[in-house]
């Protein structure tokens, strides 16, 4: 099948296969950055006056009357439960703990309304607690030694019904920022509450339609680019057959590749795993543009130019391979940008539907290794593997870690969630797009060689089933209240189970399973 020349810095062939299981490792990033607003786990021993749910609150901070960014922090199981609503919060202003530790009564406060900061350690939180209570604050605000939020519970021996004053954890950093501004004399206010998680954003329905989208126009693409009379097909020119070794070859790639990152996530890795993203997305932008521009201005897939070393090449390609470049570096020079997604879901969708036109299924029974491998792999990493590494290894790596500094990995389509108090992003990952993907373009070609219609063919049933797999997979995110679910677990059951299914129904199944596609004189009217 003809499939034309993506640039001369191809990552074809064996590296175009590393390029996959690197997409597939983000085959669960599914909303894990846009959890709820609770944060419990069943610790900590709940009795009356110590039964407070763990939540985040939101910490917003002005300094000398100019709000700065918002913090993150998270409440005691004890003391007062903070508002939930920001219309029902009160801006206090924040007096420094003196002692620091907040140990034993405190000094005099210069305002009866207001939050103490103190410093972990010496006596236990709910000492600290009582102290600060005693001493007339109307709250507690508790700096950590670390960069983690750490739930602050009782003991059995402990009596917590008299605390009537609200206890908020942040980080030592943010701790130390708002003690800095106090020893200089700065004034600092506060206002602490914990908002809920919307039920609904409008960024899962965007990542829906781009989801099936691509899926959709990535199959489609096939035919479009194969078909071209100008373009005459060479047999195989550029397509890799999956077989079913590589079932295994994958589980054991991206496996390696999953224990590697949560053991081993850092700086340096992450931006490793950028640049990869960002080289292969430079080959998908430019073989998506020149695809389109060739397609419809037919003359410039025929003006070329012979170079030295390289050979002869499209113009077209000299001029749209520097842009894509530039777009590329452009991205991941600011990838932190608010507006960065946009430039990732773009490079992320033209890179998918590159892979989708490289690597093929040439029938159901290696359809059936890869999916069945992903599917259980999926699961696996995501609820099986905190029996063995005590914690979803999948969501870890999803996650990253807070003290990295690097960047987030890039392996997925990603819409902010404007109207989360949490902020955070809906994601999907890209192997939840490939894999079910490489089964919908297989469905497309059987159905044109073997002339099937719309009704009696697959290729509609299997994009509505994807759709409906999508669709279960954030039913499944609301009700876990924004949990990272495993993707495959919804969308491998409606594609490829629905094949069989219709495939055994029609009694098509066995040559479904056996196919062996011939080549463009069968594909192409």
């Amino acid at each position: 099948m003809a499939i034309r020349s993506i640039s001369p810095f191809s990552l074809y062939n064996g590296a175009l296969f590393f390029v996959i299981f690197l997409l597939s490792i983000g085959s669960n990033i599914d909303s894990v950055l846009a959890d709820g607003e609770s944060m419990e786990d069943g610790s900590g021993a709940k009795y009356p006056g110590c039964n407070n749910e763990f939540r985040k609150v939101r910490v917003r901070i002005w300094l000398k009357g100019v709000e700065q960014p918002s913090e993150l922090g998270i409440n005691a199981r004890f003391g007062r439960v903070l508002p939930v609503s920001q219309d029902d919060a009160v801006k206090m202003q924040i007096l420094l703990a003196n002692p620091l530790t907040s140990c034993s009564k405190l000094s005099p406060l210069e305002s009866t309304n207001a939050i103490v900061l103190a410093t972990r350690g010496d006596c236990t939180f709910l000492e600290k607690a009582k102290a600060a209570q005693s001493s007339g604050a109307a709250g507690l605000l508790l700096a950590n030694t670390n960069e983690d939020l750490d739930e602050m519970v009782c003991s059995a021996n402990d009596t917590a019904s008299d605390v009537n004053i609200p206890v908020v954890m942040v980080s030592s950093s943010v701790g130390n920022k708002i003690k800095d501004s106090l020893q200089n004399n700065a004034r600092v206010d506060m206002m602490l509450y914990t908002p809920n998680k919307p039920g609904f954003d409008i960024g899962i329905p965007v990542l829906w339609i781009l989801a099936v989208g691509c899926t959709v126009c990535a199959a489609l693409w096939e035919e479009y680019i194969s078909c071209d009379e100008d373009d005459p097909a060479d047999g195989d020119d550029g397509v890799v057959e999956i077989k079913v070794y590589g079932a295994i070859v994958f589980v054991v790639v991206a496996s390696v590749s999953l224990i590697v990152l949560f053991y081993f996530m850092s700086a340096a890795i992450l931006w490793v795993v950028l640049v990869l993203f960002a080289i292969a997305a430079i080959e998908g932008m430019h073989f998506v543009a020149v695809t389109l521009i060739t397609r419809v201005f037919k003359r410039c897939g025929q003006m070329k130019v012979k170079l030295p070393l390289i050979g002869e090449q499209l113009i077209l390609t000299l001029i749209v391979l520097p842009i894509c470049i530039i777009v590329s570096i452009c991205w991941a020079v600011n990838q932190d940008s608010p507006s960065a997604y946009v430039g990732q879901n773009i490079m992320g969708i033209c890179l998918l539907i590159t892979v989708l036109q490289l690597a093929q299924l040439p029938n159901v029974m290696v359809a059936a290794a890869l999916l069945g491998c992903a599917f259980f792999y999926d699961i696996f990493w995501v609820f099986i593997s905190p029996l063995f590494f005590k914690e979803s290894v999948m969501i870890t790596v999803a996650k990253g870690t807070d003290d990295s500094g690097g960047p987030a990995i890039p392996m997925v389509l990603k819409m902010p969630r404007h109207f989360d108090a949490w902020y955070g992003y809906d994601m999907i990952g890209f192997g939840d797009i490939l894999f079910p993907g490489l089964l919908v373009a297989f469905s497309f070609r059987y159905d044109k060689i073997r002339n099937k219609g719309w009704s009696d063919g697959y290729f509609l049933w299997l994009s509505i089933g994807y759709a409906c797999g999508l669709t279960l997979t954030y039913l499944a995110l609301f009700l876990m209240n924004g949990h990272g679910q495993p993707a495959l677990l919804y969308l491998v059951p409606c594609t490829l189970g629905l094949i069989l299914i219709l495939g055994a129904k029609r009694k098509e199944l066995k040559d479904l399973w056996s196919f062996k596609a011939k080549r463009n004189d069968d594909f192409c009217p």
